[in-house]
Parts: C-alpha cells; sequence; structure tokens
C-alpha cells in the first residue's frame, strides 16, 4: 500500500477516529487505526467495539492496500510532521514508512485481517437532524448524566423517537433534563438508550452546521450518526428507561418568572463562597417581588436581591448551586420561569411549549447555618 495525503487532512481524519480508540484494552489490535485504500478512497476506522467511527479523507492512492497502525504513535507522528504532503507505505512484512519532507519514520504494522470492522447495519429508517440542532440538544441534556456506572441506564440518554418528535432526556438521580424537537417527517416510535460517551463524542466532531444534516439510523442494538464523510458506529445501552413521565408534574403553588442572566450570576457569585467538594446549598427566599439568594460557609457568605415576577405563595428552598448553573447556562431564554410546590418537591425550569424542561431535586439546609 501506498497514499499520499495532505497533512491537515490526515490529521483531521486521525483526531476524528481516535475518539473511539479504547485507553484500557486486552486486545492490542483495538489499539491500532486502520488505514483502508483498497477503493476509490482513503478510509481511517478505529473500534472499540463499543463505539466505532470511519471517516474518508482526501489523498491520492498509489498502490492500494490495508494496514492497521498503533493510533497513539501514528497520531503523535503525523501532529508532529511539518505541514506538507505525507506519504505512507507499507510492504509486504508490514513494514511501515511515513515520510514527509525530510523526517521518515519506520514503525511495524499489524494485519488488518485482524482488526475489527464497523458491524454492517441495516438501515430501515433514516432520520435527518441539522447538525446544529442535534449538537445543541446534546449540549442542553447531557451534563446531567450520570458520570459512575452504578447504574448503566443513567450513563446514558434517552432518544425518544415518537410521531414527528424527537425528545432528549438525561438524569442521574438529583435532576432530569428534557429536550423536545421537531423532525422534520414522521417516524415509527422508537425509544433508544445512547452512550453518554457516544454522544459526548459526536458533539466534538460535528462542525454544528445549520444547513448540513446529520443522518441517524438504528436498530435495536446499534445507533448509527453519518456526518460529513465520517460514518459513527455505537452500541446501545440495553434496559427500559426510566419511567420519566410519572416523575413530572404540572401542579405548582409558587410560579417565578426571572431574568436568566441575573439569576445565573448571581448563583455564580454565590459559589465563590463554596470549596469543591462542599454540599453548602443556596437558599432562595422568594418574596412578593424579589428572591432572595443567601449562601453561607466557612469562608463568607453572601445576600442577594433579584426582581420577579411571582404567581402564588412566598417559599424558602434550598440548591445544590452547580445544579441550577448547569440547567440556566444551557437555556437561551432571556428570562426563565420556575415552578415550585414547597421546599420537598422539585423544582421545574421550563417553556410554556415544554420543548425544555429541567428537573431540579431540593436539598435540605438550616436557615441559620
Amino acid at each position: 500500500m501506498k497514499i499520499l495525503c495532505n497533512k491537515a487532512d490526515l490529521l483531521k481524519g486521525v483526531s476524528t477516529v481516535s475518539k473511539a480508540v479504547p485507553s484500557k484494552t486486552t486486545m492490542p489490535i483495538l489499539e491500532c487505526i486502520l488505514i483502508d485504500a483498497t477503493s476509490a478512497v482513503i478510509k481511517l476506522t478505529a473500534n472499540d467495539m463499543d463505539l466505532g467511527i470511519q471517516t474518508e479523507i482526501k489523498g491520492t492512492i498509489v498502490e492500494k492496500g490495508m494496514i492497521a497502525i498503533d493510533a497513539k504513535i501514528f497520531s503523535e507522528i503525523v501532529r508532529k510532521l511539518p505541514d506538507s504532503e505525507i506519504s505512507i507505505e507499507t510492504n509486504d512484512n508490514l513494514q511501515t514508512t511515513i515520510t514527509c519532507e525530510k523526517a521518515k519514520f519506520d514503525l511495524a504494522g499489524k494485519s488488518a485481517d485482524e482488526f475489527s470492522f464497523l458491524p454492517k447495519i441495516e438501515k430501515d429508517v433514516s432520520i435527518n437532524i441539522s447538525e446544529f440542532t442535534l449538537k445543541e440538544v446534546i449540549r442542553q441534556t447531557l451534563f446531567s448524566i450520570a458520570d459512575n456506572e452504578t447504574n448503566k441506564l443513567m450513563t446514558g440518554e434517552l432518544f425518544e423517537f415518537s410521531g414527528s418528535t424527537l425528545r432528549v432526556v438525561s438524569l442521574d438521580g438529583h435532576r432530569i433534563s428534557i429536550r423536545k424537537i421537531e423532525l422534520k417527517e414522521d417516524v415509527e416510535s422508537k425509544k433508544l438508550v445512547v452512550p453518554g460517551k457516544t454522544l459526548s463524542d459526536i458533539t466534538k466532531i460535528v462542525s454544528g452546521e445549520i444547513d448540513k444534516d446529520v443522518v441517524l439510523s438504528y436498530t435495536n442494538n446499534h445507533i448509527v450518526f453519518e456526518f460529513d464523510n465520517t460514518t459513527v458506529v455505537s452500541r446501545l445501552i440495553e434496559g427500559d428507561y426510566f419511567k420519566i413521565d410519572q416523575m413530572l408534574s404540572n401542579d405548582y403553588e409558587t410560579k417565578v418568572k426571572i431574568n436568566k442572566r441575573e439569576f445565573l450570576n448571581s448563583i455564580d457569585r454565590a459559589t465563590l463562597f463554596v470549596k469543591e467538594g462542599d454540599k453548602k446549598p443556596i437558599i432562595l427566599d422568594i418574596g412578593e417581588e424579589a428572591i432572595e439568594l443567601k449562601i453561607k460557609s466557612q469562608i463568607g457568605s453572601m445576600d442577594e436581591s433579584i426582581n420577579i415576577e411571582k404567581e402564588g405563595k412566598d417559599l424558602m428552598i434550598g440548591f445544590n448551586p452547580k445544579f441550577l448553573i448547569d440547567a440556566l447556562r444551557v437555556i437561551d431564554e432571556d428570562e426563565v420561569t420556575l415552578y415550585l410546590m414547597n421546599a420537598k418537591a422539585p423544582c421545574f425550569i421550563k417553556d410554556e411549549k415544554e420543548n425544555y424542561i429541567y428537573l431540579i431535586l431540593p436539598v435540605n439546609f438550616n436557615v441559620g447555618a
């Protein structure tokens, strides 16, 4: 095999597929990137058996062939080469030579026969979503997945298709994030639980342009994202997702409209008095025309008032400030509405059409502490 390609194109391709290279594995072949130059285009592939990524790069195929190269060393070599044309050549013994200007590297490759290719997915259903919309939906929900694997389902997001609607849900036991978007066509009802890592990687490699689409397809075991000459195939998380609708309520005793930026900045300032790992709550004292935000720790205390529009009862309630900040940061509106029942019941932050819903559980607090 011999191929020629521009450094920028090769580096982009290597960076894209490297996200599917496992950090730890008992199978050395999975630590490799496959270079496939057997057809009219050059394809790079990496696969950790749960997540596989394949991308096409521009270049010239001088001699057709395939080789698997250790991803870590290959990535480092490409990154540090001059910004010029790169030649990659292999011989019958799988010895690989990478040349760029006056730099030359020789390294041992592995047989492509050992490599785990991406699974073939029967595409019964294909759904087009703009890159921008998909990236935004993931950004606005991914922060509330669980970061440990005590419950595998909590480490993923629910993709629930129904008619012309996609609802994306994440939760970690303390909060729930929901985003709802309209699709371009009606689809059959389906629920999929997509790993959070897959979605995080998607946001890093999708450019996010409004006029470009991601084509999404799925089976009972896999989901496929196709965009920009790149294919991402991910295993789904098995199991029935939590009954979210049972956790949601439209009942409230207190409704608060507040300027999002003022509210967010005030909570952010309050966290100056919270050390990392400290679980000091921020207390919201909701009055007739203003909300008073209070926090007190060993470092100091803060007290700030923000004007609000309120319906219903006065209320004092405490929250983990990080959970409020995470939700407010991803809401694009200038004004947000909070719906509350009492100091022990969850707070709902949502818009009128419920295109987004953020449920946050309150925490106990001592008024004088």
